[in-house]
């Protein structure tokens, strides 16, 4: 990968506003580009209509559009202003009004590089019968690009191991996770310097930074970790952007600007015989409140 510097761009995402959202996040890349000089923004899940939809679920399919798309389009049109890559993501139509997708769109001044499709829709997210509104996708995500080879991951997806280490093994360099996450804080953090230092990877994790239509809250404290799970920047909870230059050679030490040499690698050191059934349905020893099976 080049040295680049890598942004978050937060902000508060004003439900089923598609135009309103769309003005919002463009005026905050120019401004964060101007600061930065960033090449790579990461936009919040969702950030075009908001993580829960108000109305039914063909008001949320007709919101949107198939990718590549009208808003899609205009992703394009900002990646070339900018001379830059951009995570954007957006519910993307399926095939019919009953599909609709939770999906990130990477684009950069070449065009539309690839879409990724969350694969852990959250509970209540997940379409199950009457229930819910997105359709799972299956495939990791990692694409080449002129600054490195970047994965996407989506919000709860951020808490299974299993797909950062499958897009790690893809081979990305940076893991990107736009988010409305509305647990706690602590969740928020552990799990991205968490998947960061697991996989060896740079991670750009950006959160909603306000009311989602649900009545829930998302808290911004959108960060970027060292792939020693370091963190190089975090931002508050407010309309705001926070940036990290990114070294290419960043795990020759235990830790950024040290002198301990670090000797190990934990892709490399994994011990393949003793996963054995890690790809076997389960559950938790303990029960939850309450359970929504997940179709599969």
């Amino acid at each position: 990968m080049k040295r680049i510097v890598a942004a978050a761009v937060q902000f508060a995402v004003k439900p089923m506003a598609v135009e309103e959202n769309l003005e919002t996040a463009h005026r905050l890349l120019v401004e964060c580009h101007a600061k930065s000089g960033a090449k790579l923004f990461v936009l919040p899940e969702s950030f075009t209509t908001g993580f829960t939809p108000v109305g039914t679920k063909q008001d949320l399919w007709n919101a949107v559009d198939t990718i590549p798309g009208r808003l899609t389009e205009v992703g394009v049109q900002w990646a070339k202003e900018l001379d830059g890559y951009i995570v954007f993501p957006t519910y993307e139509r399926g095939e019919t009004p009953e599909i609709v997708y939770n999906s990130a769109a990477l684009i950069g001044p070449e065009g539309l590089l690839g879409v990724y499709r969350k694969t852990h829709p959250f509970a209540n997210e997940r379409l199950e019968g009457d229930r819910g509104w997105t359709t799972p996708g299956r495939t990791p995500f990692c694409v080449e690009t002129p600054i490195g080879r970047i994965g996407i991951v989506i919000c709860y997806d951020g808490d299974f191991p299993e797909l950062a280490r499958a897009t790690a093994l893809l081979g990305a360099e940076i893991i990107c996770r736009p988010s409305a996450f509305m647990r706690t804080f602590d969740h928020w953090e552990l799990t991205n310097r968490a998947r960061a230092y697991d996989n060896h990877v740079y991670w750009v994790a950006v959160n909603v930074a306000g009311p989602d239509a649900s009545g829930a809250c998302c808290f911004g404290g959108s960060m970027i970790v060292h792939p020693n799970g370091v963190k190089l920047a975090q931002a508050r909870g407010s309309d705001e952007s926070c940036w990290a230059e990114l070294d290419p050679d960043p795990i020759r030490t235990v830790t950024p600007n040290s002198s301990s040499e670090q000797w190990f690698d934990h892709l490399e050191d994994r011990n393949l015989n003793a996963y054995e059934g890690i790809l076997t349905a389960g559950k938790s020893a303990f029960e939850p409140a309450r359970r929504i099976p997940y179709r599969r």
